[in-house]
Parts: C-alpha cells; sequence; structure tokens
C-alpha cells in the first residue's frame, strides 16, 4: 500500500526530520496503544488521546477531533480507523498500516486462541459457566453504552426523535440497519448544510475529560497540511487499485473455486458486505451481524454471541473482533474437507481480513480530501444524527441480547408488518435474571468498572457450578 516509490525507500528518515518522530519510535508507541486498547471504543480512543495528544504531543486537539470526526461517519471501527489515520498523518502509508495492524493484532491473537478453546471444551461445565457468568455482564457493560452515547448525542427533541424511531424501525419492523443509518446521515447532512441548531451537538467520542488542550501549532506535526495529505487523482487511483485488489481478489477467488453457497465464500461475501454499510461503532454493527448470523446463516446461537462479545470485551482491540469469533464458528461447524480446527482458524482469519482491510481503503483514499474539509457543517450535522440514530440500535442490541439471555424461549411476532422475537414469561431464567440485575446494578450505581465487573460476573457462574447449582 505504498504511495510511490520514494516514500517507499524513506518514509520514516524523510517525516522524522520534519517532526522528529522516527518510525521505530512510533512504532513502539502504537504497540503500547494497542496493549492498552481495553473497554471499547471510548476507552480506546481515550487512551489513544492521552498519549498521542497529551503525552507524546504529536499532533492537536483540533487535529485529533477531526480526524474523529470522520472516522465516526465511516462503516467499521472507528478506533482502530483513527489509529490509521493519525499513523497516516504522521509517516504516511507505512505509518497508517503499521498503526492500523498493531492496533488489531493483540485482538485478534487472543479471540483466536479464546475461539478454539471456546469450540472445543465449551460445554464442558465450568467452562460453559465462566460464560453464563460473562453474558450477564455483558447486558450491563451494552446499558452502559446506551446511556453513554444516548448522553453525549440526545441533546434535543429532534435527536431523541431519530433515536427512537431507529428503535422502533429496527426492534419492532425488522428494517435493516443500514438503511436506518442510512437514512439518518441524509436527514442529517441537509439538516447541517441548512445550519439547524438541532444538527450542530457534538459528535464523536470526546476527548479525554480534564486532558491538556494542545493547540494544532504547538504539536509536533505542526498545523499546516502535510505535503502527502493534499489529495490528488493518481494517488487515489493508487490507493484504490492496491486496497481493492487486497480485499476483494481473495473473495472473488473463492466465489470461482468454491460456490456461493461454500462457508468460506459466504463468510468472505457477507463480512464484506458489512465492512461498507455497518456504521455507527462496534455496538450498533454487532446487533445487526448477530441478528444475521443466528437468524439467517445459523452460524451460531443467540447465547453464544454474547459468549464472544464477552470476550472481545475482556481482550485488547476493537470490539469488533468478535466478527473473528463469528467466522470462526461458522466455518468449524460447517468444515467440508478440512479439519474443523483448521477450517475455524481459517474462517476468523478471512472474517478479519475482509472486515479491516476496507478500513485502510477508507483512510488512505478519504483521508485526504477530509483534511482540507476542516468546519463542515454539512458533515458534521450527517454525524449526529446517525450518531443519535446509533443509539436506538445500540437499545435493540442491549434488548435482543437480554431476551436471549434471560428467557430460554422466544416466539416470533410476525403481523401486521411486525417482525420480532417475544419472550415466552414462563421460560425465564431466574439465576440469569438476578446476575445481569446485580451486574447492572454494580456498573450503575456503584460505578465498578468493566472488567472487575465482567470478572465477578464470570467467578459468580463458576461458583454456581462448583456448588450444583448448574
Amino acid at each position: 500500500m505504498t504511495e510511490t516509490s520514494t516514500v517507499a525507500q524513506a518514509p520514516g528518515r524523510h517525516e522524522a526530520a520534519r517532526h522528529g518522530v522516527s518510525l521505530a519510535e512510533a512504532f513502539r508507541v502504537w504497540a503500547r496503544v494497542a496493549m492498552l486498547s481495553f473497554g471499547g471504543p471510548a476507552g480506546q480512543i481515550a487512551v489513544m488521546h492521552r498519549i498521542i495528544v497529551e503525552e507524546k504531543r504529536w499532533i492537536g486537539e483540533n487535529r485529533f477531533l477531526h480526524a474523529l470526526n470522520y472516522c465516526m461517519l465511516l462503516p467499521g471501527p472507528e478506533a482502530q480507523q483513527l489509529a490509521t489515520y493519525i499513523g497516516w498523518l504522521m509517516h504516511r502509508t507505512l505509518g497508517g498500516v503499521i498503526a492500523g495492524v498493531l492496533f488489531v493484532l493483540p485482538g485478534v491473537i487472543s479471540i483466536m486462541a479464546l475461539s478454539i478453546v471456546y469450540a472445543l471444551f465449551g460445554k464442558v461445565g465450568i467452562v460453559s459457566a465462566l460464560f453464563f457468568g460473562l453474558k450477564a455482564a455483558v447486558l450491563a457493560v451494552v446499558l452502559q453504552a446506551v446511556v453513554r452515547i444516548g448522553g453525549r448525542a440526545l441533546k434535543n427533541r429532534i435527536m431523541i426523535g431519530l433515536a427512537a424511531a431507529a428503535f422502533v424501525a429496527i426492534f419492532f419492523f425488522g428494517v435493516p440497519f443500514p438503511i436506518i443509518v442510512l437514512t439518518a446521515g441524509i436527514i442529517g447532512f441537509f439538516g447541517g448544510r441548512a445550519g439547524v441548531p438541532a444538527f450542530q451537538v457534538g459528535g464523536g467520542h470526546g476527548a479525554a475529560k480534564g486532558g491538556k488542550q494542545v493547540a494544532d501549532a504547538d504539536a509536533l506535526l505542526g498545523e499546516e497540511l502535510p505535503e502527502h495529505a493534499r489529495p490528488t487523482a493518481a494517488r487515489a487511483l493508487h490507493v484504490s487499485a492496491i486496497c481493492l485488489a487486497l480485499w476483494l481478489v481473495p473473495v472473488g477467488a473463492l466465489l470461482v473455486t468454491l460456490g456461493s453457497g461454500n462457508v468460506f465464500s459466504r463468510i468472505a461475501t457477507f463480512f464484506s458486505t458489512m465492512a461498507v454499510v455497518t456504521f455507527g461503532g462496534a455496538y450498533a454493527v454487532l446487533a445487526y451481524v448477530a441478528q444475521q448470523a443466528v437468524e439467517n446463516y445459523g452460524w451460531l446461537q443467540p447465547g453464544e454471541m454474547l459468549d464472544g462479545l464477552g470476550m472481545a470485551e475482556t481482550t485488547p482491540g476493537p470490539l469488533i473482533m468478535v466478527l473473528q469469533f463469528v467466522g470462526f464458528l461458522g466455518a468449524f461447524r460447517d468444515p467440508g474437507a478440512l479439519s474443523p480446527l483448521t477450517a475455524g482458524v481459517l474462517g476468523g482469519l478471512l472474517a478479519t481480513w475482509v472486515t479491516f482491510v476496507p478500513c485502510f481503503l477508507f483512510i488512505f483514499l478519504g483521508a485526504p480530501f477530509i483534511e482540507v474539509l476542516r468546519g463542515n457543517q454539512a458533515l458534521h450535522g450527517a454525524l449526529s444524527a446517525i450518531t443519535a440514530a446509533v443509539v436506538g440500535v445500540v437499545l435493540n442490541l442491549a434488548i435482543w441480547f437480554a431476551i436471549h439471555t434471560v428467557f430460554r424461549e422466544t416466539w416470533p411476532v410476525r403481523s401486521f408488518g411486525l417482525s420480532f422475537d417475544a419472550p415466552v414469561l414462563a421460560s425465564a431464567d431466574v439465576w440469569a435474571l438476578l446476575l445481569s440485575a446485580a451486574a447492572v446494578i454494580t456498573m450503575f450505581r456503584f460505578k465498578a468498572g468493566m472488567i472487575p465487573t465482567l470478572a465477578a460476573c464470570s467467578a459468580a457462574g463458576i461458583v454456581r457450578y462448583a456448588v450444583g447449582m448448574i
């Protein structure tokens, strides 16, 4: 993914001479960011802000938030894309590749190891007990995400109305997630363009509260536009050709050699589609993926999706790494001529590849144009509306997970345009309900952190198993 032969030969030397940060130092810093990237996108972005803006002073506050707003408008994991964007600003394409790959690498390794353990030993009593507790905590984490995003995005009646409409559309009527987000983005775009005040609320996850305000002029990169960040048609075509080939050639090869009905072809096409239509952050993505992977493809059960989300919550890297778990189980259970474990590993890596390669395309192709569009009201309005709609979508995710965790059975409602699964009240799992309630109280009332809550609920599940209550 290099831009020119000159850049490929000496990107680090050229940039270090201007802002003083060598490529080797950048590698170490991005590795540190990656290993500390727990807690979902808000926590990951806060870590990046603290290290990159406050501590290292590579870029200033305004440039950081401008890059974040663009990444929030993109499909895919905004934290990983933000790391790629800043790496590209500092050290061109190679810097972006290093930052983006390092950001996901710990998660790839961790989720793959946990997926193997889950597939081989998940039915063992103590492992099942651990994940039983983990599901309860995940419900509390998702509800906290609803409150966190809602508190930032729902600043007026229009934003509240967008969130409510998004929830009703996706939960009760089964409106596809991409249509909801696209509609919200169009409304916000024209509202922002018209200067409607309601669409000018803050976007993005924001910087760390109480942090130092570093002006762009005082940062190492400065406030001027770097030469490599100036958009040109030749550079755009070059980047597009390389990234599209890396992304789509493997997908096409699988379709031609294995056919569209093969599990690997389905993984490649489904997650490639997700990469371009899933706006609004990890929780919003998971709402759509969970329903499709469970109800349409049958790759896993609703409770297993919660297990995968619990893995992603407790390991470094983007929450979207749960898609590797989905791809792993899908291939593991339909291995064809391969052994289940080999198929699972390949399926997980394939899902990861087609999920993240497009992220590099979006940054390397779009960032040069975005750098010259600071303060654009139409883009800001689209961001605000999408973030509001995502609140409703994430609420849908929380309720969907809660239904399938607390209740053992559901019945489909399919009439008068409605399309949702209602819980069978008599099938309620009292222990799941109590543990979920305890997790919610612990996080909301006592302000316990995510990791301690996940650990405590997992321990409770194991204790329940040990005393013979499971």
